[in-house]
């Protein structure tokens, strides 16, 4: 067995491969960059060593700093993850060249999938199903573009080096063409330094399944059952189950068989995954990813087994540690990817400090988790924060769990969709398996929390307030709020915002405790038994006792009441914070990032709608729209340059008239 591990990554995958090698005895040693000195992958590991700066391509991408920390570290082993270098051919090779043993597949697999334009060609000629399209050597943008317009609509175009989803584009009109390859070309160069492109047809509303496959270097192949990752948004997968579901007996065990070709066409060895697409009828090869999947979880839940010992066992030359017949699936497995993001605001990434992250627990429920409360989150990686796995012995079983368990999760400080995730796991189309690859972007909105804020969870979040502004032990009445005027009732008004709008609520508090709520829409509630333990507040509100976990930072105050999340800002009109808007004309970056493009120009007109700066961040690109028709009057960042959030990009004055 390997005797100490360097894992070249960071989050919950580095937490995670750490938790396996821990309990096989292996020495652990974590890489980081400055933004991840003090994150929790680095303080789960025996040993630390510092990469670079915080771009990635300073530090978690910048192969000869991760070789010299692992000859510093002593390590004898290193394991990639998911993501940065797991699937650079030339990283594996590298490796080798050390001396160092390289946990996953030998440089030549890699290579053969590395290019999607070579994999599908190669698969092609080993008789699985593969998807028609354009995977010539003529990448200039000129040449795609004529491709692609004798290839017909729809299609996807594709990073030929990527992978996760990354700069995809699909393209259904000809006007859109153009402005796709171009964005396709500027992601592929700038996350895999290949801007190779693959074009393909596109299946507007398939199913995406995927085949756990795993290989040792004695020529042994299995398959550990399959997965379905239809559940996405921008092609990033959000929900991953095992088994698939609704998939027929005959089409499942081609699908699997058709898996392991792939593997041992390639001489592959270590864990992979086998991706295809499901129209309803047919499965059509998309892609090998070579490496460990975010998604393992769900392969492991259903088995049993520990995937990333598996990994490390190979890797030290054993042979596998079952055959396929001794391979045995049991019951259902679901993960969510809790992630750091806004679905209220266009699913923009959220970066900064996590005042609470407080995960869920349960039977049948597992967390792999890469941030906890305290931990800053950096705006310069992907925006995973961690995942929530549940298995039980049904499908339906399964949702439920896992839904509950994320409306059981708590995130303060940070946007995060958990809440989010949960209201697609209790949806009848999820449920019914009636969702495909499409689903989020069509109908995201769907899935929105609801707007309104319900009385009963305004009134505690004022109790909250109340409760958490009284002192202990008060002496005299001058320190007491309890709102007491001579000869009028005792009275004390809050305001909250939620959504834009402000709602009033005023608490009668006859002796100091609240006793009567009053609410601007003229309703009120009889308040009995208020209590604030913690970070839980309760009170019995007419007939009805209600309890919320809450957090308070400031002036914003968090309440979980049962299945819903509502983030409340308390107003008060003495501290009103006044800024630009785009109203003013000025435009601002609701998150922090890098500009990668600027289609406009100082005295251009523009109209409403139309492209003024792409923002990068979180490996996302962000369009700034012009809110209104004007002319450009100044640009304050330039192509490349980094900026902070709520910065003016730009300035726009309003066409008249």
């Amino acid at each position: 067995m390997i005797k100490s591990l360097l894992v070249a990554n960071r989050g919950e995958i580095a937490c995670r491969i750490f938790r396996s090698a821990r309990r096989l005895g292996v020495r652990t040693i974590a890489v980081y960059s400055d933004a991840d000195a003090h994150a929790r992958h680095v303080r789960a590991a025996d040993e630390a060593v510092r990469l670079g700066p915080a771009p990635a391509r300073d530090s978690y991408l910048d192969m000869v700093r991760i070789l010299a920390a692992a000859r510093a570290s002593g390590a004898e082993a290193i394991h990639p993850g998911y993501g940065f270098l797991s699937e650079n051919a030339q990283f594996a090779q590298a490796c080798a060249d050390a001396g160092l043993v390289f946990v996953g597949p030998p440089a030549r697999a890699i290579a053969a999938m590395g290019s999607k334009i070579v994999a599908k060609t190669r698969m092609r000629a080993a008789g699985v199903p593969v998807l028609p399209g354009y995977a010539g050597e003529a990448q200039d943008l000129a040449s795609l573009e004529r491709e692609a317009r004798s290839a017909g609509l729809p299609l996807i175009i594709k990073p030929a080096a990527g992978g996760g989803g990354k700069g995809m584009h699909i393209v259904r009109s000809e006007a859109e063409l153009a402005a796709a390859l171009a964005a396709a070309r500027r992601l592929a160069e700038s996350a895999f330094g290949d801007g190779a492109l693959l074009i393909e047809r596109y299946l507007p509303a398939p199913r995406h399944v995927e085949v756990q496959v795993f290989a040792d270097s004695h020529g042994h192949y299995v398959h550990l059952g399959d997965r379905d990752c239809s559940t996405q948004r921008r092609h990033q997968k959000l929900i991953e189950e095992a088994p698939a579901p609704d998939l027929p007996g005959e089409l499942r065990a081609r699908l699997r068989a058709a898996a392991v070709v792939v593997a041992r066409e390639i001489g592959y060895v270590s864990a992979g995954t086998v991706e295809f697409l499901y129209d309803g009828r047919e499965f059509y090869f998309m892609e090998m990813n070579t490496r460990l999947q975010v998604e393992h979880t769900v392969t492991e839940a259903v088995t049993g087994l520990d995937l990333v010992e598996w990994q490390l066992r190979i890797a030290a030359g054993e042979a596998l540690p079952l055959t396929q017949e001794e391979v045995r699936l049991s019951g259902h497995a679901i993960e969510a990817r809790v992630c750091a993001e806004d679905p209220a605001h266009g699913f923009l990434p959220s970066a900064g400090r996590l005042a609470l992250l407080e995960w869920p627990q349960g039977e049948g429920v597992r967390v792999d988790a890469g941030f906890e409360s305290g931990d800053t989150v950096p705006d310069s990686y992907d925006s995973l924060l961690g995942k929530v796995i549940a298995w039980a012995p049904d499908r339906e079983q399964a949702a439920a769990r896992l839904a509950t368990a994320l409306e059981h999760t708590y995130c303060a400080g940070v946007r995060s969709n958990e809440h989010w995730l949960a209201r697609i796991l209790r949806s009848a189309v999820f449920r019914e398996v009636r969702h495909d690859i499409a689903l989020l972007d069509k109908g995201a909105a769907r899935f929105a929390a609801p707007a309104q804020l319900p009385d009963e969870v305004l009134v505690l979040a004022a109790l909250a307030t109340h409760l958490a502004g009284r002192p202990a032990g008060a002496v005299s009445p001058w320190q007491v709020g309890d709102g007491f005027t001579p000869n009028l009732p005792a009275r004390i008004g809050y305001r909250f915002a939620f959504h834009g709008h402000l709602h009033a609520v005023e608490l009668e508090c006859p002796g100091g405790a609240p006793r009567v709520a009053r609410l601007a829409n003229g309703a009120t509630l009889e308040v009995a038994e208020a209590t604030l333990e913690g970070e839980s507040v309760a009170a019995r509100l007419a007939a009805r006792r209600f309890k919320a976990r809450c957090h308070r930072d400031a002036e914003h105050l968090v309440l979980w009441v049962g299945a819903g999340e509502y983030e409340l800002r308390l107003d008060d009109p003495r501290t009103q914070e006044f800024a630009a808007s785009a109203a003013s004309g000025g435009l601002t970056t609701p998150l922090p990032g890098v500009v990668v493009a600027v289609p406009v120009s100082v005295g251009q007109q523009v109209a409403a709608g139309d492209a003024l700066m792409v923002i990068e961040a979180m490996k996302m690109e962000h369009t700034i729209a012009a809110p209104y028709a004007g002319t450009v009057i100044s640009i304050h960042f330039a192509r490349g340059e980094r900026v902070p959030e709520g910065r003016a990009l730009l300035e726009l004055k309003r066409a008249e008239g």
